[in-house]
């Protein structure tokens, strides 16, 4: 499956070896509640990610036709629900009940519909609900919610651009995607919960706490934030199907990490969704679907102070990876 984040050359960073004193509490941390939980979030992250990405291949597709993507999903799920102690009150607990039904509803429709469809069904079925364009209906990109002007949708990817960066992470080039698509997001996630993971086993408290904060700053501030009314903008526009299975799914998931992070985001309401217009300032441009490659991160990661993070980050010791 194609991934649309990677680590920074640049950024990369060696990972010592544990002495044999330290190896076996190593090994029993690694059985423990919490690291069950973090990589169980971080693979139910990745199967929404890749879920939201246009289809250049057979890959999903046979993903969804095998069986594999609901039997990954509710393999981690049950872990999840195993491991989870209380974590988010009856809130998540019935969240995590939800999704099941969910994960039941996917294998429902792949074996009464979605078995007979090949790439191009799959391809028309994205197209239809999310467009070629940017549909304002149920735009899956984070800075057309709440930002009725480019300056403030220029703020807000900055922002996203610095998470990233903080964490030596950058686009693919295979993925012609925008930084604030929610596919890129889940992904950035998926990666937070993964160094998680990592960081029980091998990093101190510091570290972990730094990954912990950025994933309830990325819920609160972010994904928290728009991806509910995306969800209910999307059943709406699909109607039926995959992807109006999938916006429940994504509804409840989000609901489900707001709790067990224990994160109040300010959601955006109908009321107040005003999709920023195009009209670019002199000597800018935005592109629907364009991977940023010049001048116009560069500038958004300088004005957030991204650049510094990255340097900061390179000074540290930590593990290298992919997302």
């Amino acid at each position: 499956m194609a991934t649309k984040m990677k680590k920074a050359q640049n950024g990369s960073q060696s990972v010592a070896t544990p002495s044999d004193a330290s190896a076996q509490a190593l090994t029993s941390l690694k059985d423990s509640s919490a690291v069950e939980r973090a990589l169980s979030r971080s693979k139910l992250y990745l199967l929404l990610s890749w879920s939201f990405l246009y289809p250049e291949d057979d890959e999903f597709l046979d993903y969804l036709q095998s069986g594999e993507f609901v039997e990954d999903g509710k393999a981690a799920l049950a872990s999840l629900q195993k491991s989870l102690e209380g974590h988010g009150g009856e809130e998540a607990w019935e969240r995590l009940q939800a999704i099941e039904q969910h994960f039941n509803a996917v294998e429902n429709w792949v074996s009464s519909e979605g078995i007979n469809w090949n790439i191009q069904d799959l391809r028309d079925e994205h197209r239809r609900v999310f467009s070629n364009v940017i549909a304002l209906d149920c735009p899956p990109y984070e800075t057309l919610f709440g930002n009725d002007h480019v300056f403030g949708q220029s703020y807000v990817m900055g922002d996203i651009s610095g998470f990233y960066t903080a964490f030596g992470l950058q686009l693919s080039q295979d993925i012609h995607e925008r930084l604030d698509h929610l596919s890129v997001e889940l992904e950035f996630l998926h990666f937070l919960a993964y160094k998680e993971s990592y960081a029980l086993c091998h990093d101190g408290q510091d570290k972990l706490q730094t990954v912990i904060d950025a994933e309830k700053k990325f819920v609160k501030e972010h994904v928290g934030r728009w991806v509910p009314l995306f969800s209910g903008m999307l059943k709406k526009k699909a109607e039926y199907g995959f992807y109006k299975i999938l916006a429940d799914l994504t509804a409840d998931w989000v609901g489900f990490e707001v709790a067990y992070l224990q994160v109040s985001p300010q959601p955006y309401s109908e009321t107040d969704y005003r999709p920023a217009n195009f009209m670019s300032p002199e000597g800018q441009s935005f592109e629907c679907g364009a991977q940023d490659k010049g001048n116009e991160l560069s500038l958004l990661m300088d004005e957030v102070g991204a650049q510094a993070y990255l340097e900061k980050e390179k000074s540290e010791d930590g593990p290298s990876g992919t997302a």
